[in-house]
């Protein structure tokens, strides 16, 4: 093998290294960015349920933008743990801004650990009137 040959043989085998070595990184990265999932509200009167979602543990923030309700310019948010018992019940948020013109309302509650989250509106109140919102978030 003459010492042209050799120099490109290893060349080949760096850059199949090299590729092989970047793939493998591409495939274990994990993305930095929080789970979320977006939709809206039509007209749900209080106690209503919102779907749940997994959350592996972290913060949850829920965002509303644009709500109409007629009456009261406010709705409870309230988070809660989907469990085999009585559900538990987190901080209740009352959004109020996104009442204002295409503005955005915002809850955040701490880590209660991985499980099934969803969030009430109204939970328990004597409000009758429904409430819509174009834009809900919620990121965990």
């Amino acid at each position: 093998m003459t010492d042209l040959t050799m120099v490109r043989a290893a060349k080949r085998a760096m850059v199949i290294g090299t590729a092989t070595a970047a793939a493998a990184v591409g495939v274990l990265a994990v993305p930095a960015q929080a789970s979320s999932w977006s939709s809206y509200l039509s007209n749900v009167l209080n106690d209503y349920e919102s779907r749940r979602w997994t959350d592996d543990g972290g913060s949850t923030t829920i965002k509303f933008t644009s709500c109409h309700r007629d009456g009261t310019q406010a709705v409870g948010v309230m988070l809660r743990k989907d469990t085999f018992g009585p559900d538990p019940k987190y901080d209740n948020a009352t959004f109020t801004n996104c009442f204002n013109s295409g503005a955005t309302s915002t809850g955040n509650w701490d880590d209660h650990g991985s499980g099934d989250y969803y969030f009430v509106v109204d939970y328990g109140s004597n409000m009758y009137a429904p409430v819509s919102v174009s834009s809900l978030t919620v990121y965990y």
